[in-house]
């Protein structure tokens, strides 16, 4: 079973990386993109055929390791 977990800077946390990526491109002449926040993504396969088990393997995975919960949130997607 495949499994995708999307990592995000929290909405309230500045974003430098994204800042600088959105400035990028309104360099580049991309004038009606308005924001950029950037992320990380996990694409894990898990010998698991129970899809709240893997989903519950995944989110502990992601707690313990992907993330920074202080200033990190995650999305968890079935492939």
């Amino acid at each position: 079973m495949k499994i995708s977990a999307t990592v995000t800077l929290k909405k309230d946390v500045l974003d430098p990386q994204g800042k600088v990526v959105n400035q990028t491109l309104k360099n580049m002449g991309y004038d009606n993109i308005t924001n950029v926040r950037q992320g990380k993504f996990f694409e894990i396969e898990l010998k698991e055929n129970n899809y709240d088990k893997a989903k519950k393997i995944v989110e502990d995975v992601c707690k313990k390791l992907l993330t920074n919960t202080v200033i990190e949130d995650y999305k968890i997607n079935l492939k």
